[in-house]
């Protein structure tokens, strides 16, 4: 027991076998309304938590845990785990489900990466996850960013394995190659929605620039791990969820994250349905048929949610 939550511990492996296949139920049975109440959450809030809250602070460093208002944040920054918000906190784009603010950012502060890497050093981190807002006023939308605090985190913590979350980067090449060079055991770039409502979930991005990021970084890193992930709850048909998942093993994606869309504020895109979690064991049983690593699906589970343990696959695949 840490804080006011019980914590299970993170698998050491993926499964190997799906679990039992369990009946997706009725439509009508999961509508709109009232949050159920397998969403309801307690925050956590134990030294750790307030120790790595200090840190942020002192470093002047940002967490998606934060600006995204991440429901398992009590639960991550209790194990002593964050994912670094690099770039500042202002994003150029305007998607309709995120809680980041948008608008024009300040310059890029090129001193970031070793800020977050000393961070990453005091918190005695083994895995630590990076990601950043959108960037589309830079050449290389923040690409070197990424890369600089890669190579800062190796310097200070060896050892440490490394998930970058990274944006489209307006799929260019040359940007996504800076960040590869880098050498980060995982990358991750989520496609969020599947395509028939990606223009009002995300009106600035697009699903097949999406799916070449993730394609391009296979290319360019055969070895490495790609990952990828979805919300539900926006719309969307159970038959546009499986062909997400097809378009996603179509350009070799090895982890899959689902979990549920909850609307950060009234201004945001309303929530048209909650799934069940039964139905989140369903995609996951359909993920591991379609060859997927490694699938977390479940209500609470967002991006970064258990990489630490998702990064023990890594030892497996260089073995194979």
């Amino acid at each position: 027991m840490q804080g006011n939550v019980t914590i299970d511990p993170i698998p050491l492996e993926p499964q190997t076998k799906a679990p039992v296949r369990r009946a997706r139920l009725p439509d009508e049975k999961l509508t709109p309304g009232r949050k159920p109440e397998w969403l309801r959450i307690r925050l956590s809030q134990n030294d750790e938590y307030w120790r790595l809250k200090s840190l942020m602070r002192t470093q002047t460093l940002h967490t998606v845990c934060e600006e995204a208002f991440c429901p398992n944040l009590g639960e991550c920054w209790s194990r002593g785990t964050a994912t670094f918000l690099l770039m500042g906190d202002i994003c150029t784009r305007s998607c309709k489900f995120c809680n980041v603010k948008s608008g024009k950012p300040l310059p890029l502060d090129e001193d970031e990466p070793r800020r977050v890497a000393e961070s990453v050093r005091a918190m005695a981190l083994r895995h630590v996850v990076l990601t950043s807002v959108d960037r589309d006023d830079q050449p290389d939308g923040g690409a070197h960013i990424f890369a600089d605090a890669i190579r800062e985190i190796r310097l200070v913590q060896p050892g440490c394995t490394i998930e970058v979350l990274i944006p489209d980067f307006k799929a260019d090449p040359a940007a996504l190659k800076l960040v590869m060079d880098a050498e980060p055991e995982i990358l991750n770039h989520n496609t969020e929605t599947v395509p028939r409502l990606s223009r009002w979930v995300r009106p600035q991005a697009k699903p097949e620039r999406s799916l070449a990021v993730l394609r391009m970084a296979k290319e360019m890193n055969p070895a490495g791990l790609t990952k990828s992930g979805f919300m539900v709850g926006l719309g969307e048909t159970w038959a546009e969820i499986l062909q997400v998942m097809d378009d996603l093993r179509a350009v070799d994606v090895d982890i899959l994250t689902i979990g549920q869309y909850l609307q950060p504020s009234k201004n945001h895109l309303p929530i048209e349905r909650y799934y069940h979690p039964d139905e989140f064991v369903e995609l996951s049983n359909e993920g591991h048929r379609r060859g997927f690593k490694w699938v977390e699906s479940a209500p609470l589970v967002r991006s970064s949610y258990h990489a630490d343990g998702q990064a023990r696959i890594i030892d497996r695949v260089t073995e194979a």
